[in-house]
């Protein structure tokens, strides 16, 4: 089943979306960095032990792209997932056999003074492997149409 769209009115501070999960495997994190990232700490497991992540290690771009999977998965948000910028950061290196999963948090809604259909609301997003530990943090502003007036009126 299929959740409701959510529009701007839908949101609240403090409200949460949980993600399901992925596993990265070696094979993965090698396939993403020789096309996008390719650092031999992303590309050869023996070469990255002497590396700063002293193992092999997935490109931050990688976690990033598997995080927006996963929010797009669980976020119902209506006219999708439109950012208007973000922040983000990666604490610790995500390895092969990683299971990630994503909680965003609404921190604030705020409607458009210019633009009556939409609005923009601030989400943090936290990624944990399965040990509970953050990979990446993401605080992110995205564009959300406010529902439109047909059905404001049913």
């Amino acid at each position: 089943m299929t959740p409701a769209k959510l529009y701007l009115e839908d949101l609240h501070p403090g409200q949460t979306f949980e993600s399901g999960s992925h596993t990265l495997t070696a094979a993965e994190i090698k396939e993403f960095a020789a096309r996008f990232d390719p650092q031999f700490f992303h590309l050869d497991e023996e070469a990255a032990k002497d590396s700063l992540f002293g193992g092999l290690a997935s490109s931050g771009w990688n976690v990033a792209a598997i995080t927006m999977r996963l929010m797009v998965e669980a976020s119902p948000i209506a006219g999708g997932l439109i950012g208007a910028g973000a922040e983000i950061a990666w604490p610790r290196p995500t390895r092969p056999g990683d299971t990630l999963r994503v909680v965003m948090e609404v921190l604030d809604v705020t409607p458009s003074r210019s633009r009556p259909d939409r609005g923009m609301a601030l989400v943090q997003s936290k990624t944990f492997n399965q040990h509970g530990e953050i990979a990446q943090t993401m605080t992110s502003r995205m564009v959300v149409p406010r529902r439109p007036i047909a059905e404001t009126e049913k």
